[in-house]
């Protein structure tokens, strides 16, 4: 199994946009999406990386594409297939890279929850609420809900997602677009999560994006990975309280144990949280794919 660090890529004379985690280039009527080992927490990218996140994260998302069937941005994640400029250096990019169809992206993270947490368990508590949907009385944290609920937010390109309620995004959208986000993403969510639990991890919550060519409705970026998606141990699973994670939580709560005021810089992660957040997002992808991670 190898150990690898990538924070940053190049490919000569393409300029190249830096997201939190992926550097993306445009190569006309395609895009190329590398996935570096960045980590991001509180809308902060962190000072050290998490070695072969970014190649977990693609064949995560490589993977689910492959089961889902559904209409995607992907080409290939083949390096050798991508027909990137003369001077590449192929090795920084394999496993880590997606060659996709350009969209025109849908300004919508279109998010599904099943399970209580995050900002949806705060305003459940204030509430009884998630993003303005009345849920029934007496739910705790974790609770598994009666159906999966549709719950958009804007997508920002600085700071903070926005939550916003279904009217809001028919506003913004259009109804009927709306309405087919809604429907694709439930039954996205519905099959991704069933698929999970029978491999052991239950997929609390996920935020999925969708581009439009010409007439397609395409699925892009990634799909239920570790980084847009809550993953749970089944067998840990115990409703009223927070629970463990194959995914970034790890970190975040790492960092709010520290001091740090998630203001200004964030601290660096000891070699111990680097470590056990690379086995948990390696055990993800191993228990989805029932693969070996190489």
């Amino acid at each position: 199994m190898s150990t690898s660090l990538v924070l940053e890529t190049s490919l000569p004379g393409l300029p190249v946009r830096r997201g939190k985690v992926r550097d993306i280039y445009d190569l006309g009527d395609r895009v190329l999406l590398v996935s570096t080992d960045r980590i991001s927490a509180f809308d902060w990218i962190l000072p050290t990386g998490i070695p072969d996140k970014g190649r977990v994260l693609t064949q995560i998302a490589a993977f689910w594409f492959d089961v889902l069937g559904e209409p995607c941005h992907l080409i290939t994640t083949d390096v050798a297939r991508m027909g990137l400029p003369e001077g590449t250096d192929l090795q920084q990019l394999e496993g880590r890279s997606t060659l996709g169809r350009k969209t025109t992206v849908v300004p919508i993270e279109c998010v599904v929850r099943g399970y209580l947490a995050g900002s949806g368990w705060k305003e459940y508590q204030q509430r009884g609420t998630v993003c303005g949907l009345p849920l029934p009385a007496g739910l705790t944290e974790s609770s598994r809900l009666p159906e999966p609920i549709f719950t958009p937010s804007t997508k920002a390109v600085e700071g903070h997602d926005e939550n916003i309620t279904f009217e809001r995004m028919a506003e913004l959208i259009g109804r009927e677009l709306a309405e087919e986000l809604r429907r694709r993403s439930l039954r996205i969510f519905q099959r991704g999560s069933e698929y999970a639990r029978q491999r052991g991890i239950i997929i609390a919550d996920t935020k999925f994006e969708f581009g439009r060519v010409g007439d397609e409705l395409l699925l892009i970026d990634e799909v239920m990975t570790p980084d847009s998606s809550r993953f749970w141990p089944a067998d840990q699973y115990q409703p009223g309280r927070g629970q463990p994670s194959f995914d970034k939580q790890f970190v975040r709560d790492w960092l709010s144990s520290t001091d740090w005021d998630k203001n200004s810089p964030p601290p660096s992660l000891p070699d111990e949280i680097v470590t056990k957040t690379r086995h948990k997002y390696i055990e993800a992808y191993e228990r989805l794919t029932d693969r070996v991670f190489l």
